[in-house]
């Protein structure tokens, strides 16, 4: 029950303020241990970076625990409500259309104004996009966001409460933080691979329901695995590829790799498509991932589930 209302919440209400986020916490905490770490030798800054994300991480697991054992001693109707407070700020429905929405909008009033208003979501060069490649990169970011976002929060909440969703949350941080190549190589190396293997089953979990929910599924199926190898990493692959199989589109990162190469390019028509069958994707995984919290014993996890 808490999950539902969680996505109510979120839905009605979005994000809290940044002062009571506790994401926005980890990232201040990231950033403030973080300024010195690429700076120091590979073999030191791997070990600091190690420890940091581990302290990090230890602690968010701790504070989460706590309040569920706070939780636990209220009446049922109040610990629901606790806990769906507690579980909407680590993930981002709501926030996430809204800004792949905003892009589509933007380009009605103009190029430029779409290549702007795409910044704000993904970090590769945008002055050089065209209308079609600035819906690609930002149908890329609703996939992958999708995924990383709303189905892995939910994903580790159904299965360790929240201590495990708020793990996962801080995990994600790190990596968005920390975990690039170039300066950051050694310093974020344990945070990204931390970020690979907490995302190797949502990231296909995603991919899956985004196929299915689409049509020709036998096809893009039997597909999927074969583009979501396409890009470098082990798990975007998955809910982008199945996002463009299932549509009918290409997603490309010039120079990088292209999905679905033969595919046409994606319409204002096919973003509405995809924000539509990303809000149906999130709320069918939501209400599964709330039937698996209900029924894991709770003795077994020792944490609070409803």
């Amino acid at each position: 029950m808490s999950v539902v209302l969680a996505m109510l919440i979120d839905r009605w209400l979005g994000e809290p303020p940044r002062q009571l986020h506790p994401v926005v916490w980890m990232g201040c905490y990231l950033g403030s241990i973080g300024k010195r770490l690429p700076d120091w030798r590979p073999a030191v800054a791997f070990t600091f970076g190690t420890i940091a994300w581990l302290v990090g991480a230890v602690t968010v697991a701790v504070a989460y625990t706590y309040a569920c054992a706070l939780i636990a001693a209220c009446p049922r109707w109040l610990a629901v409500l606790a806990a769906a407070l507690l579980l909407k700020p680590l993930f981002a429905l709501r926030m996430l259309l809204a800004e792949v929405d905003s892009v589509e909008r933007a380009l009605g009033a103009g190029l430029e104004s779409g290549r702007a208003r795409l910044r704000r979501i993904v970090s590769r060069d945008t002055t050089q996009l065209d209308a079609g490649q600035v819906r690609e990169s930002a149908l890329e970011s609703l996939a992958e966001n999708l995924s990383d976002s709303v189905v892995a929060p939910l994903f580790w909440f159904a299965l360790f409460g929240l201590p495990g969703a708020a793990v996962y949350r801080f995990a994600n941080t790190a990596d968005a933080m920390w975990g690039y190549r170039g300066r950051w190589e050694w310093a974020g190396k344990f945070a990204a691979r931390a970020d690979d293997v907490l995302n190797l089953i949502p990231a296909r979990i995603t991919g899956l329901a985004l196929a299915l929910a689409g049509r020709n599924r036998r096809e893009v199926l039997r597909r999927l695995p074969r583009e979501a190898a396409r890009t470098s990493s082990p798990n975007s692959g998955w809910p982008m590829a199945a996002l463009a199989l299932s549509l009918g589109i290409r997603l490309r990162k010039p120079g990088v790799y292209a999905l679905n190469e033969q595919g046409a390019a994606p319409t204002a028509a096919d973003v509405a498509a995809a924000l539509r069958r990303s809000q149906l994707v999130a709320w069918l995984l939501a209400v599964l991932a709330a039937l698996l919290a209900a029924i894991t014993p709770p003795l077994l996890l020792g944490l609070i589930h409803d």
